[in-house]
């Protein structure tokens, strides 16, 4: 009989096994070599890039989760380059030779999720893609809208605003309502970002433009700001 431990691990395998992963790299052997312990751990959807154009088309198109991106392609830093204009929900895990100090200070400036060097280790590759894929999970709201999963990140929300049963979610392009409750949702965010205003709404306090002794401010919206939250905005 499964225990519900073994039966949640095993929930938890499945999605971080539907991340889409892009492997940008132009040795293709080496290329080859991690799709296929990739693929031997149960990642279904793996693409491989072999150049710069190449890697421009799949990120436009596969839309990756995860980019494990050489950083020398052809001899150039191109992969540094390329980490500039990925798809925007991707994470990059840099790979790079032992020695190459001065590119790897380059690439950490464009704050990559992990880098890892040549040769590389099967273990090391699957640690950095599942904390990768942890770290993701924490910046980022997921929930249905209609047959749709939608996953917001963090950044782009500006507050919540509970009505009844429904829960209305305005973003910085457009707004979702979905039928949740608020406290459910203040469950899956990070108490660092969002803060309570008043039992009907939560903000993201980075969005925050001005505070008043009754409501916070954001993109022009007067939000209520009661007592017993006000202590989270002196």
């Amino acid at each position: 009989m499964v225990s519900l431990f073994q039966l949640l691990k095993k929930l938890r395998m499945i999605k971080e096994c539907a991340s889409k992963i892009l492997i940008v790299e132009d040795e293709i052997i080496i290329a080859e070599y991690i799709a296929d312990f990739l693929e031997e751990e149960h990642f279904t959807k793996i693409r491989i890039a072999n150049n710069k154009e190449t890697a421009i088309q799949e990120m436009a198109s596969f839309l990756p989760d995860i980019i494990l991106m050489d950083i020398n392609l052809k001899g150039v830093n191109s992969g540094i380059e390329l980490s500039k204009v990925k798809n925007d929900k991707a994470v990059v895990i840099f790979i790079t030779g032992q020695h190459d100090f001065k590119l790897m200070s380059e690439a950490l400036q464009t704050n990559p999720d992990a880098y890892l060097t040549k040769p590389l280790k099967k273990v090391d590759v699957l640690a950095s893609i599942r904390l990768a894929i942890h770290k993701r999970k924490m910046q980022t709201l997921q929930f249905k809208d209609g047959y749709d999963t939608v996953n917001l990140k963090h950044s782009d929300i500006r507050y919540f605003a509970a009505d009844g049963n429904y829960v209305t979610i305005q973003t910085t392009s457009r707004k979702y309502t979905i039928r949740q409750s608020l406290t459910a949702i203040e469950e899956k965010l990070s108490s660092d970002v969002f803060k309570q205003t008043h039992r009907s709404y939560i903000v993201n306090k980075s969005k925050v433009e001005r505070v008043t002794s009754k409501s916070v401010i954001i993109n022009g919206a007067e939000i209520p700001l009661s007592r017993t939250y006000a202590k989270y905005f002196k």
